[in-house]
């Protein structure tokens, strides 16, 4: 039996095909799962099957009527600009290429010293996100400078330096739940004096998680 770790693997991995077969296994076993409810319908709208997303919305609404990860895709699918898009299938691709790595170039991080859960509920996949320094730590934000979590201070120490330097970056929403947000950080552009500098160091494919520094956000 299919599980909720290898569904959430498989479409972090770009894997929509895999990640719908997964869920719906999951779904045989537990019709009324809503996480894999919504993981389906995300998968459907990647892949540009919108009637088979909104459908799948729809029962995680008679479920829970209020669960705000339903309520927010299903009023962009039934937006006539948001439907022409996904159906013109112009919105998939930037999805999938978003998330291409290269090494030295790309991060996945999980952040630390989250914001609270009502704010990482409207996070969604491929969201840009923005950074701002503070205190020697990097912490991320959405675009309108809502706080969202900080990059481990391994992490954020060493982009100082190459931001400082010159070196700009771009950051997406991997995955979010209220426990965990994953993003993925490029690199957009090398200053020359760090041509020969990689932006991270490719020890594991694993996302890098918090260290046991002592806890502080922005907003404390």
């Amino acid at each position: 039996m299919p599980s909720k770790n290898l569904a959430i693997q498989t479409a972090l991995a770009g894997d929509w095909q895999n990640a719908t077969s997964i869920n719906k296994a999951l779904l045989n076993d537990n019709p009324n799962d809503i996480e894999a409810l919504n993981r389906l319908a995300f998968a459907f709208t990647i892949l540009g099957k919108i009637k088979q997303a909104k459908a799948t919305y729809k029962k995680v609404l008679e479920l829970d009527s209020l669960n705000p990860i339903a309520i927010r895709n299903m009023k962009r699918l039934t937006d006539t600009k948001t439907l022409s898009k996904n159906t013109n299938n112009q919105s998939i691709p930037y999805v999938r290429n978003t998330f291409l790595e290269e090494t030295g170039k790309t991060k996945i991080i999980e952040l630390f010293n989250l914001a609270q859960p009502r704010i990482i509920a409207n996070l969604r996949i491929g969201q840009p996100l923005t950074t701002s320094i503070k205190r020697l730590k990097v912490f991320i934000h959405d675009i309108e400078k809502q706080y969202i979590g900080a990059l481990p201070d391994d992490i954020g120490k060493r982009l100082i330096r190459f931001i400082k330097g010159g070196n700009q970056y771009e950051t997406f929403v991997r995955s979010a739940n209220n426990h965990s947000v994953v993003v993925f950080i490029k690199e957009k552009k090398r200053a020359t004096r760090f041509k020969n500098q990689p932006s991270f160091l490719q020890n594991n494919d694993k996302p890098s998680v918090l260290n046991h520094s002592p806890r502080e956000s922005e907003e404390s």
